[in-house]
């Protein structure tokens, strides 16, 4: 007799017979249609992006609609030359703006959220949701009491008053990234930092903060990303002279004659310190927001 056979017999529960395993041919074949599928949506993001590479690379008598999947007969980078020209000054505002917008939301973000995860204080939760309120504000909503305020402080038509905004409208995501993660440290770990002494900044700043990499890369890119592509506060804020590369990449449309070439070239060019950051970070990224949301 067999073994279920002897089970049943006894009384015993039947075991249950193992799994059958599937070849590996079987399982290649059961995935087919997920790569078909990954593989058309991938085609689908990056067929915008061959268009603009290819376009850029062609002189401007190929530049044309009725063209524009074919390559082309000879790779020109004289529309490249010309995007920079005219993106320069721009590009260099958009860097004087990100880089320390990121770096003050960032800062101020990591100060609330190890406040507002460490910290607890009567009323904390309340001041806490109000904060995070800040998020489902519509920026229109404040845009003319906004830029009235910049015009009497003076830091209307300044970088350093765009800097200010988005500083201050990157706080409630920042705090909420930083809070979500400082609330993984042990509690344990800051009590032994108490019994030494350490104060509740000296706790941030010998404990919490040196645990914080992985934090302010997630922030860093989320800021960097928004702050660098956004066009609203950029376009009404400040004027010639003044105004980010995305204000001048709007700018560069020609009215009459289109030089798609340049164009394509140009928006590449103010697309690439982004991609440059996520290519770099991006598994960093990935990893800090699993950081602060997984809590073992």
């Amino acid at each position: 007799m067999t073994s279920e056979t002897v089970d049943v017999v006894r009384g015993a529960t039947p075991r249950p017979s193992p799994p059958t395993s599937r070849s590996p041919l079987q399982r290649t074949l059961l995935r087919v249609p997920l790569y078909l599928v990954l593989i058309v949506f991938a085609l689908f993001v990056l067929v915008p992006v061959y268009l603009m590479v290819v376009t850029s690379l062609k002189p401007p008598e190929e530049a044309l609609l009725s063209q524009m999947w074919q390559l082309p007969t000879e790779l020109s980078i004289a529309a490249w030359e010309s995007a920079f020209a005219a993106l320069q000054p721009y590009l260099i505002n958009s860097f004087r703006l990100a880089i320390p917008a990121t770096i003050l939301s960032a800062v101020l973000g990591s100060l609330n959220g190890y406040v507002f995860a460490k910290w607890r204080f009567p009323g904390s939760e309340w001041v806490f949701n109000g904060l995070l309120f800040g998020l489902f504000i519509p920026y229109q909503i404040v845009l003319i009491p906004l830029v009235v305020t910049m015009q009497n402080v003076g830091l209307y038509n300044t970088i350093t008053g765009l800097v200010l905004v988005h500083a201050i409208y990157g706080i409630p995501i920042t705090t909420l990234i930083f809070r979500n993660f400082y609330a993984r440290i042990p509690q344990e770990v800051l009590d032994a930092g108490k019994v030494d002494g350490a104060g509740v900044f000296q706790l941030y700043r010998r404990i919490a903060l040196p645990l914080s990499l992985p934090g302010f890369v997630v922030v860093g890119i989320w800021q960097f990303t928004q702050i660098w592509n956004e066009f609203l506060w950029a376009v009404t804020l400040t004027s010639a002279g003044q105004r980010p590369v995305m204000v001048a990449l709007q700018n560069i449309s020609g009215a009459q004659i289109v030089e798609w070439n340049v164009q394509m070239a140009a928006a590449l060019q103010a697309a690439l310190p982004t991609l440059i950051v996520y290519v770099l970070l991006g598994r960093y990224f990935v990893r800090g927001l699993l950081a602060g949301a997984l809590k073992e």
